[in-house]
């Protein structure tokens, strides 16, 4: 189902049959640097993933990770761009990932603006929050450019690496 359509992209809900896609993106180098090695290795474990993750949390929470398309191409995922509701965390978080070849194009932004309408006026989000490693400098570009401010360095996963918490409200 589509949530959203941009000047370039549409945005819509994920489904099972993505998994593929979701092989690819898991394990780009970038992904596996930032976001961590989630061992998905297959279309099943991809599948798996999804169930207990992206459409689960559309289940609980009504919003999540969309996958991102060209409208001059709108059967090849190129990302994901979502909200997310961590137990982890108090507040919704937005988060984002493109496969390389489409990076620094503005896809990134495009897609964010666009989820931060959606969490304001569809689901009622009052405030929103980004995390992300201190290292991942083209993720915290984005965050700043998306009008969000570091607020605090936070371990909600208890791993080696401190992450940075950006937040905006969006009243």
């Amino acid at each position: 189902m589509i949530v959203a359509k941009t000047q370039r992209l549409i945005l819509s809900e994920v489904t099972l049959e993505d998994a593929d896609f979701f092989v690819e993106l898991m394990n780009t180098p970038k992904w596996i640097k930032y976001i961590g090695d989630r061992k998905i290795s297959s279309e099943n474990d991809a599948k798996q993933h999804l169930k207990k993750t992206i459409l689960k949390c559309y289940k609980e929470h009504g919003f999540g990770f969309y996958k991102v398309c060209l409208k001059v191409d709108p059967l090849t995922i190129i990302g994901i761009c979502g909200l997310i509701k961590r137990e982890e965390l108090e507040d919704v978080d937005i988060g984002f990932g493109f496969l390389p070849a489409f990076e620094g194009n503005g896809y990134g932004y495009e897609s964010a603006i666009t989820i931060l309408k959606l969490a304001k006026e569809k689901f009622g989000i009052k405030r929103i929050a980004a995390i992300t490693l201190a290292l991942n400098t083209d993720s915290i570009n984005l965050i700043q450019k998306l009008g969000m401010t570091f607020e605090k360095k936070v371990n909600p996963f208890e791993e080696d690496e401190e992450l940075l918490l950006f937040a905006k409200n969006l009243e």
